[in-house]
């Protein structure tokens, strides 16, 4: 039997999950432009939470949702 691992794939979900820190200017994946809020967790995992500036109030997105600016 041949074991598979996936260690580099959950290393690099992780680092993507902890990217984010609170000031960043991030892109949303339908390219709005914002600032992050707080990155939070919660029973699901990780998320982020972004003001745009084209919208007022405060979204939350999946960190593979958003791109670093």
């Amino acid at each position: 039997m041949v074991e598979i691992k996936r260690k580099s794939a959950m290393d690099s979900s992780l680092r993507r999950q902890t990217q984010f820190q609170v000031g960043d200017r991030v892109e949303t994946c339908n390219h709005c432009i914002g600032t992050v809020v707080r990155v939070d967790q919660d029973e699901i995992g990780v998320f982020v939470v972004a003001q745009l500036d084209i919208i007022p109030g405060e979204f939350a997105y999946d960190p593979w949702d958003l791109e670093k600016i």
